[in-house]
């Protein structure tokens, strides 16, 4: 099992930057690959970013890609989103997810892969 807590949200302007960081415990924290999701009110649950179980590889969705940076210490058990150049349209509440079970034929972009969730954070931009 692995417990995810995630930190960082808040309340920014346009053009603003953020932080968030989950932080991971229980199974060894560089054996599974992480992701980011978020939940805008009224929508599905969408994918953000996706980093592999050393963080050699990530992998964007095209409306973040260039903005925000998925990154991961494994010496810390620790995953984080660097959000920069923040819109209005980023505000959501996020999650951190593990894939430690990853059916390859599946897409890292599928919610279904993903298996242990934290509780979320919130991130509201203003214009």
């Amino acid at each position: 099992q692995v417990q995810l807590v995630e930190s960082g949200g808040g309340s920014v302007q346009a053009g603003d930057s953020l932080r968030l960081s989950c932080a991971a415990s229980g199974r060894t924290f560089g054996t599974y690959e992480m992701g980011w999701f978020r939940q805008a009110p009224g929508q599905e649950r969408e994918f953000v970013a996706h980093i592999s179980r050393i963080g050699g590889s990530t992998y964007y969705a095209d409306s973040v890609k260039g903005r925000f940076t998925i990154a991961r210490d494994n010496a810390k058990n620790t995953l984080y989103l660097q959000m920069n150049s923040l819109k209005p349209e980023d505000t959501a509440v996020y999650y951190c997810a593990t894939r430690t079970s990853p059916i390859r034929a599946v897409p890292v972009t599928a919610r279904s892969n993903y298996d242990h969730w934290g509780q979320g954070t919130q991130v509201t931009v203003s214009s």
